[in-house]
């Protein structure tokens, strides 16, 4: 009898001892365990995943239900609408929050305030175990925005570039037009492209050429064929030899935006490098930009736009009542162009093409934006963080653009949208935007300095100006 109670005695310390030890790996602050003590008997691991864009809502809350099913964990979202969501950030993850934030594992920011966060300890190079940082499943656009100094630092989700928006209903009419037009010498253009003399000319010198209708099919789908212009010019031909309806434009865009213009100047403006991180790369004042930007320029005379009056979402409108031939888009028109379509208010045929280069002899490069999931280097649990964070970009990429209408960077997703195809590969060779803190308002700069150049002001005089400002704000910090 003795010797029960000195083991009973010995099981109850036994016992006592589990419990503190269990109690100290208890989330004692997590929201279950305050809501309803008895849910620490089933507590699991959790992480936390912040972001800051209210149409990400339905994905990230999708992804955190199958992740946490398919891992036997917890995600939690938190959506955090501040205007400062890095310093947000900052202050829950050091406990100086004014609320009681919770400190996010896993957060969701744009590529251009990387490098911040590297810096201040709250995005860190991502471990990447299953090797989908490559270009077999991201373009070099997307592998640059998560670069710092040879590092990633995060892994890309989404992006934003333009890409050239056209009325395929139009186009056609300007292939029949030239179509019934032969040239001077009476020739029609042959199957190879080049020009085929017609069996017989007509007999009166100045009397014109009359094509029959299967002459006239073939020549049609031959203008057709070339009618997607690769350059600005080609625009400019276009509008001189077209007759579309009444009150139909041929080519206008938000002139009052960088994202739409940025292009013109993209493949010889260089601030910070691919990926946007050395201050030892700075290349604005050169010839090649400015010749580019004179050709900007001198699109105002020729197209008349008012950038006071023509931002995106009236641009965008026009198109969608049949007002224009060609306008430039972002990722987001593709939805409004089905959406439109499936609702019958849009009755016209459309599609999309890289965007034109400047001049044949200059070629351009859009600008990108790429959203990006990040690793707060102060999470408690890294691995399984950055294995959400991996998850987000790749395991669970497919439902991106049903849940949000953003264009997943995933090239392996959405590949038979034939629209964000295109857009794809623009953003394939596009420019990241620059992450070095000291050029923040490179962005703004860019957009006052178009301004100047589309109302006729000095070229050259702006870009050397924007050149050295640039240069004073990285040498100084």
């Amino acid at each position: 009898m003795h010797m029960s109670k000195r083991c009973l005695a010995v099981l109850l310390v036994a016992v006592l001892t589990l419990g503190f030890y269990s109690a100290s790996l208890i989330d004692w602050d997590s929201e279950d365990v305050q809501e309803n003590p008895l849910a620490l008997l089933n507590q699991k691991e959790t992480i936390r995943v912040w972001y800051g864009d209210e149409s990400l809502a339905n994905y990230i809350s999708s992804a955190a239900v199958a992740y946490g099913e398919a891992n036997n964990v917890r995600v939690l979202p938190y959506y955090m609408a501040e205007s400062d969501y890095l310093e947000t950030i900052n202050k829950a993850t050091l406990g100086e929050s004014d609320e009681t934030l919770p400190m996010p594992d896993v957060y969701l920011i744009s590529h251009e305030s990387l490098e911040r966060a590297y810096l201040a300890g709250l995005a860190v190079p991502v471990d990447d175990p299953t090797g989908v940082l490559s270009e077999d499943t991201f373009p070099q656009a997307a592998l640059s925005a998560v670069s710092y100094h040879g590092k990633s630092v995060a892994y890309p989700l989404y992006y934003e570039t333009s890409a050239l928006l056209y009325n395929k209903t139009y186009l056609y009419e300007w292939a029949r037009q030239q179509a019934g037009k032969a040239d001077t010498e009476g020739n029609v253009e042959g199957e190879g492209g080049e020009f085929e003399e017609l069996d017989e000319l007509p007999d009166e010198e100045n009397s014109p050429v009359v094509f029959d209708e299967d002459t006239i099919a073939l020549r049609t789908q031959q203008f057709l064929d070339r009618a997607i212009p690769t350059t600005v010019s080609d625009i400019q031909q276009m509008a001189d030899s077209f007759d579309p309806p009444e009150m139909v434009d041929i080519f206008s865009w938000d002139v009052s935006d960088i994202f739409y213009n940025y292009y013109f100047v993209g493949n010889y403006m260089n601030l910070g490098g691919e990926a946007g991180d050395d201050r030892n790369l700075i290349d604005i004042y050169n010839q090649e930009t400015i010749s580019c930007l004179s050709v900007y320029q001198g699109l105002n005379q020729f197209f008349s736009i008012d950038s006071s009056e023509e931002g995106y979402e009236s641009v965008l409108q026009d198109f969608l009542e049949g007002r224009l031939v060609f306008t430039i888009v972002t990722t987001d028109a593709v939805a409004v162009l089905d959406a439109a379509r499936e609702e019958g208010s849009f009755t016209f045929e459309y599609g999309l093409a890289l965007m034109p280069d400047p001049s044949a002899e200059l070629p351009g490069r859009s600008m990108s934006v790429t959203g990006v999931v990040a690793v707060n280097g102060y999470s408690e649990h890294q691995e399984l963080a950055n294995d959400f964070a991996a998850f987000l970009a790749d395991g669970y990429a497919e439902n991106l653009y049903d849940l949000t209408g953003k264009a997943s960077a995933n090239r392996k997703v959405n590949q038979d949208n034939e629209a964000l195809q295109v857009f794809l590969a623009e953003y394939e060779d596009s420019m990241p935007l620059p992450k070095l803190m000291e050029a923040s308002n490179y962005w703004i700069q860019l957009e006052v300095l178009f301004a100047k150049v589309w109302n006729g002001e000095d070229v050259n005089g702006l870009v050397q100006q924007l050149d050295q400002q640039m240069r004073t704000q990285l040498v100084k910090n």
